[in-house]
C-alpha cells in the first residue's frame, strides 16, 4: 500500500517541478515583436519559434501569445522557456502536413520504429524545466491525414521526449488531430487546471521497459474526449486526483506496467460530450482499465496501486483490470467508491498469464449495474479479453487466477431483474466476503459460482455454509478411447442432497494428492449433480478418488 509519506513526497515533489518550470521568467519575449501575425491566416511558426530562441539564448524566461489567432507548425521548444498564452489567444495548428515535424526516439522504445507518428505542434525533445501555461487555447484543428493512423489522425499536439520538470497549466486543448499531450522516457511532470476537449486521448504517456516515466501529477483537470482520457504505460510514482472525466472511450486506460499509482476523487461519467471520431458513438466504455499487455507484450508488473474516492455514471463497467502473459500483479486497493448506471459487462479482475494477481481488495464500494441478464448469458464460456471490456456470465464481478481476494463492505444490485450469478471465482485461492451484499432477482442461476477457491471466509454477508450428504459418485473417461488411459481425460460427477437451509457447500475432491475443490449453491432440500470434468487421468495403475465419504478406484492403462 502507499503510505502517507509517499503521497506527501510526491506532492512535494511535484511543487518543485512546477516552480521550476514557472519560476524562469526573467525576461518576456512577446512573439508580436518577432513578427507574429495573430490573424489566423499568416503562417506564424517562424515569429514563434525566434521568440522561443530568443528566450533560451537569454537563459530562458515567457514566451507571451498576446489574444489573437496564431496559425502554426511544429514549434521546437527549448530549457527554461515557458509558453504563455493570455486569455483570447489561441495557437492553431496548421493544415498543411509537411509544416509538421517529429522527434528521433531512443531506439530501445518500441515506439521508435513509428517515426512520423510522434508529430506534433508544440515538441521538446532532451529538454528541462519547460512550461506551457495560461488562459489561452492550443486548437490541434482537427487536422486530417489520410496516411496517418486509422488513415485519419494528423500530428499529436504537445510532444515531448526525454524531458525533465515539465508543467502544463491552465491552459485549453481542443481539438487535437491526435492525442492532446503525448510524453515518453519523462520525470516530474505537471498538468494541473486543464481542460481537453475533443480529440482522442487527452494525456498519454509512456516509458518503455527499464525506463519509466517517473513523478507524474494530472490534478484538477477537465476532460471531455473521444478516445481514452488518460493513457499510457511503463509508468513509475503517478497521481491523478480532482478530476473530471468524459470520454466516449475508456476514463483511464493502463496497457502496461505501473508502480506506485494512485487514483484519487475523480469523476467520471459518460456518455462522452465529444464523440469517439473514428466510429462517432458516444457511449463512454470502462471508467478504469487496467490491462498491461492487452494492446502488446510489456512485461513488468502492476504494484501499489491505490483508488479511492471516486464517483462514476454511465460506464460500461467500473473497473477491468487483466493481465497478459509476461505480466504480473501486486496489490491493488479500492476504497469508496460509487458506481451508478452500469450498462455492459460485470467489474473484473482476470489474469491469463502464468502468475495471478496477488492481492486485490474492494472496499466500501457500491455499484448500480443495469441488469437484464439472462440465463443463456450464465452459460457464456469466458474467453480471454481484447482490448475492451466484454459481456460476462456473472452481473456483479468475474474474477479469474487471483492469490488473494477481499470484498469489504461490498454492495450490489440491478435496475432490472438479472438471472445470471453475482460472482464467479474461477480459481482464487482465498476469498473473503465480509459484508458482501446484494439483491438476488427471482428465478436468477445459483448467486455465487465459486471454483478453485481453496479459502472462503465469509462475514456479515447473509450467506451461509451448508454441509450436504453425498450420495453417490462415478468415474467417466472422457478420452476418444472409451478407456482410461494414462495422459488422457476424465470426469467425475457427485450426487449430493442438502438439509433445510440455503447456502454454500464445498467440494473437495482428492485423486491421489491431487486437490480440486468446487463450492455450489444449494437450496434447502435440493439434489444436485456435480460434475468435474476435463481431470487429467494420471499414470497407469490403481488410484482412490474421495469426495467427502464416497472412495472409488481409478483403473489406468496404458496408452497402446
Amino acid at each position: 500500500m502507499i503510505c502517507t509519506n509517499h503521497i506527501h513526497w510526491v506532492f512535494a515533489g511535484l511543487m518543485v517541478t512546477a516552480e521550476a518550470a514557472l519560476a524562469s521568467t526573467a525576461g518576456v519575449y512577446d512573439i508580436r515583436d518577432y513578427g507574429a501575425a495573430g490573424n489566423g491566416q499568416t503562417l506564424d511558426t517562424p515569429a514563434i519559434q525566434k521568440a522561443i530562441e530568443a528566450c533560451e539564448a537569454a537563459g530562458g524566461g515567457q514566451v507571451l501569445f498576446p489574444p489573437g489567432r496564431y496559425l502554426s507548425g511544429t514549434v521546437h521548444l527549448k530549457s527554461r522557456v515557458t509558453l504563455y498564452l493570455e486569455a483570447g489567444a489561441t495557437l492553431v495548428g496548421t493544415k498543411s502536413l509537411d509544416q509538421y515535424q517529429h522527434p528521433i526516439l531512443p531506439a530501445f522504445l518500441p515506439e521508435a520504429k513509428w517515426g512520423k507518428w510522434h508529430r506534433a505542434l508544440i515538441l521538446g525533445d532532451g529538454i528541462e524545466d519547460i512550461a506551457v501555461a495560461g488562459e489561452g487555447v492550443i486548437d490541434g484543428n482537427k487536422v486530417f491525414d489520410p496516411t496517418g493512423e486509422e488513415r485519419m489522425r494528423g500530428p499529436h499536439t504537445f510532444v515531448f521526449i526525454n524531458c525533465r520538470n515539465v508543467s502544463v497549466r491552465d491552459v485549453s486543448f481542443v481539438d487535437s488531430a491526435n492525442y492532446a499531450v503525448f510524453f515518453q522516457v519523462s520525470d516530474h511532470v505537471e498538468i494541473r487546471n486543464v481542460t481537453f476537449t475533443g480529440g482522442w486521448d487527452g494525456v498519454h504517456f509512456r516509458g518503455g521497459p527499464g525506463r519509466p516515466c517517473r513523478d507524474v501529477s494530472i490534478v484538477g483537470c477537465r476532460f471531455f474526449t473521444g478516445d481514452d482520457s488518460i493513457a499510457g504505460r511503463y509508468w513509475e510514482s503517478t497521481l491523478i486526483s480532482g478530476c473530471i472525466v468524459n470520454s466516449s472511450c475508456n476514463g483511464i486506460r493502463l496497457i502496461g506496467p505501473a508502480a506506485h499509482l494512485i487514483i484519487h476523487d475523480c469523476l467520471f461519467y459518460g456518455p462522452g460530450v465529444r464523440p469517439h471520431r473514428s466510429s462517432k458513438r458516444n457511449n463512454m466504455l470502462a471508467g478504469l482499465n487496467l490491462q498491461p499487455g492487452a494492446w502488446d507484450a510489456t512485461k513488468g508488473t502492476l504494484d501499489d496501486v491505490q483508488i479511492s474516492d471516486v464517483t462514476m455514471h454511465n460506464v460500461s463497467t467500473p473497473f477491468h483490470f487483466s493481465l497478459k502473459p509476461g505480466n504480473t500483479a501486486g496489490n491493488i486497493v479500492v476504497s469508496r467508491v460509487t458506481a451508478t448506471g452500469v450498462y455492459r459487462a460485470a467489474s473484473s479482475i482476470e489474469s491469463w498469464a502464468q502468475t495471478p494477481f496477488t492481492n486485490v481488495i474492494f472496499r466500501d464500494v457500491t455499484i448500480q449495474y443495469a441488469g437484464g441478464g439472462t440465463r443463456k448469458q450464465a452459460r457464456t464460456n469466458v474467453k480471454s479479453p481484447g482490448v475492451d471490456a466484454r459481456a460476462l456470465p456473472a452481473w456483479g464481478f468475474y474474477a479469474r487466477n487471483v492469490d488473494s481476494l477481499q470484498f469489504d463492505n461490498v454492495r450490489l444490485r440491478c435496475e432490472k431483474e438479472d438471472l445470471r450469478p453475482v460472482l464467479i471465482c474461477d480459481g482464487v485461492n482465498r476469498l473473503t466476503l465480509d459484508g458482501f451484499r446484494f439483491r438476488r432477482s427471482a428465478g436468477a442461476a445459483e448467486p455465487l459460482i465459486l471454483s478453485g477457491v481453496e479459502q472462503l471466509a465469509v462475514h456479515d454477508s447473509g450467506l451461509s455454509i451448508v454441509q450436504p450428504r453425498f450420495r453417490d459418485m462415478e468415474l467417466v473417461t472422457q478420452d476418444s478411447s472409451d478407456r482410461f488411459v494414462a495422459g488422457g481425460k476424465y470426469a467425475v460427477s457427485v450426487i449430493m442432497e442438502n438439509g433445510n437451509e440455503q447456502g454454500l457447500a464445498r467440494i473437495e475432491l482428492m485423486a491421489d494428492e491431487q486437490k480440486t475443490t468446487r463450492w455450489v449453491w444449494l437450496e434447502p432440500g435440493e439434489e444436485r449433480k456435480v460434475v468435474f470434468d476435463g481431470l487429467a487421468t494420471p499414470d497407469a495403475g490403481t488410484h482412490q478418488v474421495t469426495v467427502g465419504d464416497l472412495t472409488a478406484s481409478l483403473i489406468v492403462k496404458e496408452r497402446q
